[in-house]
């Protein structure tokens, strides 16, 4: 019974090891046979990392294809998870910063510096004192930096620098530079999948130190970058607008669009508007590292440049506009006048320049921000957009057409001015208490009659005046894609959504371009452009065509139209013939006539108030030819008294135009840089 107990369990172990060798055997042929490939790739390879490769933003130009915007290649110096040590190792990553601030200091390199600590004069630690500098102190002090409580002092975050780097043997400022390399590599996720740039646009001899010495720049490599490069950086700044690199607000949003924590992006005009064409498409590094730690990089994806954003805007014409218009500032009043002139195709809305004075230059905007933001004349500021004006006069065709198409008057109707009159118990006089007699609608739009219109006001009411307003566009957005300001229709309505009154001396104001009245140029042109083209009002718009980088198609902005207004043609007559007699026999006369292109306009004032002085505001809207309307030209010349000192702006665009752009030139595409 014992022997025959101990046979089976030799049975049963000799099962189980032949089990047990004919598992091995399965698994060994599995491995070895069947999938052999995919398991030494598996024992091959530790890790892969995939890495975004940046692509060159698209290129602006012209309506003819002259280059605006451009990229050059430069080269900044990024530090590489894959090469450098390891987080734990603090001692050696501070010393192969503290070599790399060095080398950039001896070669007079700008380094990141977004640590919102300094030194003061007495060597104290203090937050740094700059724009955005509670939004750097609140970020600092998250949990995901340094997790310190509000209140902490700038003794407190320094010390925590100090203590989350292991900083030490180092002099406080040495330490200090050093803390702002380590922080910027944690406030912009360093890792194997995402270098971080440490230094922009660096020299041909940094680059060439740290190719050479990989021991004591461990980590550090060169990146090539193409930086944005400007034909002119003087040229439409306000319009071409400028990138800057992304804020941690906009990764959050853009991430899943593609955006890395590093990348740059369009701050504003057209660098913003049009962020999604200029935007390249990122190409892709894959990064092996082998079991033995030997390290490939390959290029698995090539970077593809944004496309090329074709303007409106002709740049000889552009540049023209811009030095008349500080040319006339500066005669008006060198040190406080400023002003804004817009070009546009009254048969398309499209604007062929637009200028805003004092300007700035795009290469020192940055360098210079902080000096720019502060100047008292608003450089920075898109007088041509953002900038909302009492229209003055340049208003009275509003209340002509109003008038006229209601039929509260006619061509025929007549006032007579005598310089001063009473409504409802107060004085109105008319422009310097001049009596121009009897005045029908062409004759008080030549002479600018306030008490013509004064009187067509009460006849028409406010109601009816504004329904034309709004319809030409004044008070409204344009459609042009930077950023605009919406400006305001005087009204009953506006009046008392503010907390105000409206009286009937607010109606007789509204009519000459007064009261609550606040409009942009860009509306100003948009609204003369209508009057010109017989009452169809165009969107305005900056793009003309966007070209395809990959396929080269040129791809045409719509024309889009905003409103059509059914006006008659004996109002159009009125308007037309009295806005030519304001160019032949008005203010502007004696520099219109010599114009070989016959022009229409109607000039305007508003008083302002300078350091307790009245002075007033000039404005001009002008379209030609007379016969077969083209281009309108709307201009504001601060503090220049009238709108017929704005006339030489208007007069050298109109030569220009009609003189030296007979030839029409074909877009071309721009050249591609990654």
């Amino acid at each position: 019974m014992k022997a025959r107990y101990k046979s089976s369990r030799s049975v049963v172990a000799v099962i189980l090891i032949i089990a047990v060798i004919l598992g091995f055997a399965v698994d060994l042929y599995i491995i070895q046979i069947r999938d052999n490939a995919y398991y030494a790739q598996q024992n091959n390879t530790v890790d892969t990392y995939v890495v975004p490769i940046e692509a060159a933003r698209g290129e602006i130009v012209d309506r003819n294809g002259n280059s605006l915007v451009t990229n050059r290649q430069g080269n900044s110096i990024i530090l590489n998870a894959v090469y450098f040590p390891s987080a734990e190792d603090n001692e050696q990553r501070n010393r192969i910063i503290y070599n790399l601030i060095q080398l950039f200091e001896s070669n007079g390199e700008e380094y990141a510096r977004n640590l919102p600590l300094e030194f003061d004069r007495s060597g104290n630690i203090q937050f740094t004192d700059d724009e955005d500098a509670e939004q750097d102190i609140e970020a600092m002090k998250s949990a995901d930096m340094l997790n310190l409580q509000p209140y902490a002092t700038a003794q407190n975050c320094y010390d925590a620098v100090m203590e989350k780097y292991g900083i030490e043997g180092y002099d406080a400022e040495t330490a200090l530079k050093i803390g702002n390399i380590r922080y910027e590599l944690t406030r912009l996720l360093f890792s194997y999948e995402n270098p971080v740039t440490i230094a922009d646009d660096v020299s041909d001899e940094t680059v060439a130190k740290i190719k050479e010495d990989q021991t004591t720049y461990l980590g550090a490599d060169v990146k090539v970058v193409a930086y944005r490069e400007y034909v002119d950086s003087t040229v439409a700044p306000h319009i071409l607008g400028t990138v800057r690199k992304i804020n941690a607000d906009e990764y959050e949003e853009r991430k899943d669009d593609g955006y890395g924590i590093d990348d740059q992006i369009g701050e504003s005009g057209i660098e913003q508007a049009m962020e999604s064409e200029l935007r390249g498409t990122p190409g892709e590094l894959t990064i092996t590292v082998d079991k033995d730690g030997n390290i490939t990089e390959e290029v698995t994806k090539e970077p593809v440049q944004g496309n090329t954003v074709v303007l409106t805007i002709d740049r000889d014409l552009q540049v023209l506009a811009q030095n008349k218009l500080k040319e006339i500032c500066d005669e008006v009043d060198e040190s406080s006048s400023a002003g804004a002139v817009v070009v546009e195709d009254c048969n398309s809305g499209e604007i062929l320049a637009a200028a805003s004075y004092p300007t700035f230059n795009l290469n020192d905007y940055y360098d210079k921000y902080d000096e720019l933001s502060s100047n008292s004349r608003n450089p920075l500021w898109s007088r041509f957009a953002l900038g909302t004006y009492a229209p003055g006069s340049t208003f009275k065709p509003v209340t002509a057409v109003a008038a006229l198409e209601a039929g509260t008057i006619t061509a025929d109707t007549t006032y007579v001015c005598v310089g001063q009159q009473v409504f409802y118990g107060q004085p109105f006089q008319c422009l310097n208490g001049n009596a121009h007699g009897t005045e029908n609608v062409r004759t008080a739009l030549r002479d600018s009659c306030n008490m013509f219109f004064y009187n067509t006001a009460l006849d028409t009411g406010i109601t009816i005046i504004d329904e034309y307003a709004e319809a030409f566009g004044l008070g409204q957005s344009t459609g042009i894609e930077i950023a605009e300001a919406t400006g305001n229709i005087s009204s009953p309505e506006n009046r008392e959504n503010a907390g105000g009154v409206w009286r009937i001396g607010d109606t007789m104001l509204t009519a000459i371009g007064q009261s609550d009245n606040l409009f942009t140029p860009l509306q100003l042109s948009n609204y003369c452009s209508t009057i010109a083209n017989g009452g169809t009002r165009y969107e305005l718009h900056l793009v003309k065509s966007i070209i395809d980088t990959s396929s080269g198609i040129v791809n045409e902005k719509s024309i889009v139209e905003a409103e059509t207004l059914d006006l008659s043609q004996n109002t159009l007559d009125n308007v037309h013939q009295g806005m030519r007699m304001v160019a032949t026999s008005g203010g502007p006369g004696y520099i219109f006539n010599n114009l070989d292109t016959e022009v229409a306009c109607k000039t305007g004032t508003s008083e302002v108030v300078v350091n307790g002085v009245k002075r007033n505001n000039g404005f001009l809207i002008t379209y030609a030819p007379y016969d077969n309307p083209e281009i309108a030209v709307s201009s504001v010349v601060e503090l220049a008294g009238s709108g017929t000192e704005t006339a030489e702006i208007t007069s050298a665009i109109i030569d220009y135009w009609y003189q030296n752009n007979t030839d029409a030139k074909t877009n071309q595409k721009a050249g591609t840089l990654l």
